[in-house]
Protein backbone atom coordinates (compact mmCIF):
# COMPACT_ATOMS: atom_id res chain seq x y z
CA UNK A 1 0.00 0.00 0.00
CA UNK A 2 1.49 3.60 -1.36
CA UNK A 3 1.21 6.27 1.47
CA UNK A 4 1.67 10.03 1.59
CA UNK A 5 3.16 11.96 4.37
CA UNK A 6 1.87 15.10 5.08
CA UNK A 7 2.95 18.03 7.21
CA UNK A 8 0.14 20.76 8.82
CA UNK A 9 0.55 23.76 10.80
CA UNK A 10 -2.28 25.96 11.96
CA UNK A 11 -2.28 29.11 14.16
CA UNK A 12 -4.98 31.43 15.70
CA UNK A 13 -4.36 34.93 16.99
CA UNK A 14 -6.28 36.09 20.66
CA UNK A 15 -5.14 38.99 22.40
CA UNK A 16 -3.64 38.27 25.98
CA UNK A 17 -5.94 38.72 29.05
CA UNK A 18 -3.44 38.32 31.70
CA UNK A 19 0.07 38.92 32.25
CA UNK A 20 3.21 37.42 34.72
CA UNK A 21 6.14 39.68 35.63
CA UNK A 22 9.30 39.14 37.91
CA UNK A 23 10.57 41.20 40.09
CA UNK A 24 13.36 40.64 42.79
CA UNK A 25 14.36 42.83 45.82
CA UNK A 26 17.46 43.19 48.00
CA UNK A 27 18.45 44.04 51.21
CA UNK A 28 22.16 44.58 51.98
CA UNK A 29 23.65 44.93 55.04
CA UNK A 30 26.96 43.87 56.96
CA UNK A 31 25.97 41.04 58.44
CA UNK A 32 23.01 38.31 57.08
CA UNK A 33 20.42 39.19 60.12
CA UNK A 34 20.76 42.97 59.24
CA UNK A 35 20.53 42.15 55.37
CA UNK A 36 16.83 39.96 56.17
CA UNK A 37 16.02 42.89 58.45
CA UNK A 38 16.33 45.43 55.67
CA UNK A 39 14.79 43.23 52.81
CA UNK A 40 11.34 43.38 55.36
CA UNK A 41 11.77 46.99 55.41
CA UNK A 42 12.07 47.01 51.27
CA UNK A 43 9.39 44.44 50.79
CA UNK A 44 6.87 45.92 53.41
CA UNK A 45 5.02 48.03 50.99
CA UNK A 46 5.28 45.52 48.00
CA UNK A 47 3.58 42.91 49.80
CA UNK A 48 0.23 45.17 50.01
CA UNK A 49 0.54 46.00 46.10
CA UNK A 50 0.46 42.62 45.58
CA UNK A 51 -2.31 41.50 47.82
CA UNK A 52 -4.78 44.03 45.68
CA UNK A 53 -7.57 42.59 43.47
CA UNK A 54 -6.40 40.76 40.42
CA UNK A 55 -2.76 40.50 41.52
CA UNK A 56 -1.60 37.05 42.65
CA UNK A 57 1.94 36.09 43.79
CA UNK A 58 2.23 32.38 42.57
CA UNK A 59 6.07 32.38 44.15
CA UNK A 60 8.44 33.51 46.69
CA UNK A 61 11.88 33.11 46.98
CA UNK A 62 14.28 34.06 49.15
CA UNK A 63 18.12 33.72 49.12
CA UNK A 64 20.56 35.23 51.85
CA UNK A 65 24.45 34.87 50.79
CA UNK A 66 27.33 36.96 51.15
CA UNK A 67 28.27 40.34 49.18
CA UNK A 68 31.42 40.73 47.49
CA UNK A 69 33.43 43.79 46.57
CA UNK A 70 35.14 42.21 43.35
CA UNK A 71 36.91 39.30 45.37
CA UNK A 72 36.75 40.76 48.72
CA UNK A 73 33.28 40.13 50.95
CA UNK A 74 31.93 43.47 51.86
CA UNK A 75 29.01 42.14 54.10
CA UNK A 76 25.66 40.20 53.61
CA UNK A 77 22.59 40.63 51.02
CA UNK A 78 19.27 38.70 51.25
CA UNK A 79 17.01 39.18 48.09
CA UNK A 80 13.06 37.99 47.61
CA UNK A 81 12.20 36.95 43.99
CA UNK A 82 8.83 37.02 43.33
CA UNK A 83 6.66 35.19 40.13
CA UNK A 84 3.38 37.27 39.76
CA UNK A 85 0.02 36.90 37.84
CA UNK A 86 -1.81 40.04 37.23
CA UNK A 87 -5.32 38.62 35.69
CA UNK A 88 -7.05 42.45 36.19
CA UNK A 89 -4.75 44.07 33.01
CA UNK A 90 -6.64 47.63 34.22
CA UNK A 91 -4.27 47.32 37.19
CA UNK A 92 -1.10 46.43 35.14
CA UNK A 93 0.50 50.04 34.81
CA UNK A 94 -0.09 51.12 38.27
CA UNK A 95 1.41 48.17 39.29
CA UNK A 96 4.77 47.83 37.40
CA UNK A 97 5.31 51.90 38.33
CA UNK A 98 4.77 51.29 41.90
CA UNK A 99 6.97 48.00 41.97
CA UNK A 100 9.65 50.44 40.08
CA UNK A 101 9.02 52.99 42.76
CA UNK A 102 10.18 50.47 45.20
CA UNK A 103 13.29 50.34 43.80
CA UNK A 104 13.41 46.52 42.65
CA UNK A 105 17.05 45.03 42.08
CA UNK A 106 15.46 43.57 38.38
CA UNK A 107 12.15 43.36 37.38
CA UNK A 108 10.79 41.78 33.99
CA UNK A 109 7.54 41.39 32.02
CA UNK A 110 5.00 41.41 30.89
CA UNK A 111 5.00 38.04 29.36
CA UNK A 112 1.41 38.15 28.07
CA UNK A 113 -0.60 35.15 28.17
CA UNK A 114 -4.10 33.57 27.53
CA UNK A 115 -6.12 32.29 30.86
CA UNK A 116 -7.68 30.02 28.52
CA UNK A 117 -6.02 28.29 25.74
CA UNK A 118 -8.08 25.09 24.96
CA UNK A 119 -10.02 26.74 22.69
CA UNK A 120 -7.83 29.05 20.32
CA UNK A 121 -5.51 25.48 20.55
CA UNK A 122 -8.24 23.36 19.14
CA UNK A 123 -8.94 25.38 16.55
CA UNK A 124 -5.31 25.58 15.56
CA UNK A 125 -5.49 21.84 15.36
CA UNK A 126 -8.14 22.20 12.87
CA UNK A 127 -6.50 24.19 10.99
CA UNK A 128 -3.43 21.92 10.89
CA UNK A 129 -5.43 19.20 9.59
CA UNK A 130 -6.70 20.68 7.10
CA UNK A 131 -3.57 22.07 6.01
CA UNK A 132 -1.62 18.58 5.76
CA UNK A 133 -5.03 17.24 3.84
CA UNK A 134 -4.33 20.26 1.83
CA UNK A 135 -0.79 19.48 0.86
CA UNK A 136 -2.21 15.90 0.50
CA UNK A 137 -4.64 16.55 -2.27
CA UNK A 138 -2.01 18.43 -4.23
CA UNK A 139 0.23 15.57 -4.40
CA UNK A 140 -2.22 13.36 -5.44
CA UNK A 141 -3.38 15.14 -7.67
CA UNK A 142 -0.23 15.82 -9.56
CA UNK A 143 0.07 11.66 -9.45
CA UNK A 144 -2.78 11.45 -10.94
CA UNK A 145 -4.24 9.25 -7.96
CA UNK A 146 -6.73 9.86 -5.22
CA UNK A 147 -6.12 10.84 -1.40
CA UNK A 148 -7.30 7.20 0.71
CA UNK A 149 -8.02 7.50 4.21
CA UNK A 150 -6.12 8.97 7.24
CA UNK A 151 -3.69 6.32 8.64
CA UNK A 152 -1.63 7.74 11.21
CA UNK A 153 -2.02 11.30 12.60
CA UNK A 154 1.07 12.20 15.26
CA UNK A 155 1.00 15.64 16.77
CA UNK A 156 4.08 17.53 16.56
CA UNK A 157 3.40 20.94 18.51
CA UNK A 158 6.29 21.75 20.72
CA UNK A 159 4.50 24.24 21.96
CA UNK A 160 0.58 25.31 22.35
CA UNK A 161 1.51 28.91 22.19
CA UNK A 162 3.61 31.74 21.73
CA UNK A 163 4.21 34.50 25.01
CA UNK A 164 5.58 37.79 23.62
CA UNK A 165 7.65 39.36 26.32
CA UNK A 166 6.63 43.67 26.21
CA UNK A 167 9.89 45.00 28.33
CA UNK A 168 12.60 44.12 31.19
CA UNK A 169 13.65 46.63 33.35
CA UNK A 170 16.55 46.56 35.85
CA UNK A 171 17.84 48.63 39.05
CA UNK A 172 18.24 52.31 37.85
CA UNK A 173 15.90 52.22 34.81
CA UNK A 174 14.43 55.29 35.08
CA UNK A 175 11.50 56.72 37.21
CA UNK A 176 8.25 55.50 37.43
CA UNK A 177 6.57 58.21 35.05
CA UNK A 178 8.13 57.00 32.58
CA UNK A 179 6.37 53.39 32.81
CA UNK A 180 3.11 55.42 31.65
CA UNK A 181 5.03 56.13 28.02
CA UNK A 182 5.84 52.46 27.34
CA UNK A 183 2.21 51.90 26.47
CA UNK A 184 1.90 47.97 27.25
CA UNK A 185 -1.18 47.28 25.89
CA UNK A 186 -2.16 43.63 25.74
CA UNK A 187 -0.47 42.20 22.82
CA UNK A 188 -1.56 39.09 20.68
CA UNK A 189 -0.35 35.51 21.66
CA UNK A 190 0.21 32.78 19.04
CA UNK A 191 -1.44 29.39 19.95
CA UNK A 192 -0.04 27.15 17.01
CA UNK A 193 -0.72 23.29 16.22
CA UNK A 194 1.39 20.92 13.85
CA UNK A 195 0.99 17.70 13.03
CA UNK A 196 2.31 14.98 10.44
CA UNK A 197 -0.13 12.64 8.88
CA UNK A 198 -0.35 9.72 6.83
CA UNK A 199 -2.64 8.98 4.27
CA UNK A 200 -3.42 6.23 1.88
CA UNK A 201 -2.32 7.05 -2.02
CA UNK A 202 -5.01 5.43 -3.73
CA UNK A 203 -4.77 4.47 -7.54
Amino acid sequence: MAEIVTQGRGEVRRVADRARMQATFTGRAKDRTAAVEALATRVARVEVLLGRDGVTVESRRLSVHDAFDGRRRSGSAATQHYSILVTDLDRLDDLIAELVTGDPSWLHGPEWQLADRAAPFGEAQRIAVADARGTAQGYVTALGGRLGPLVRLEDTSALGGQVRHAMALKAGAGPSAAVAELSLVPEEVTVAATCSATWELLA
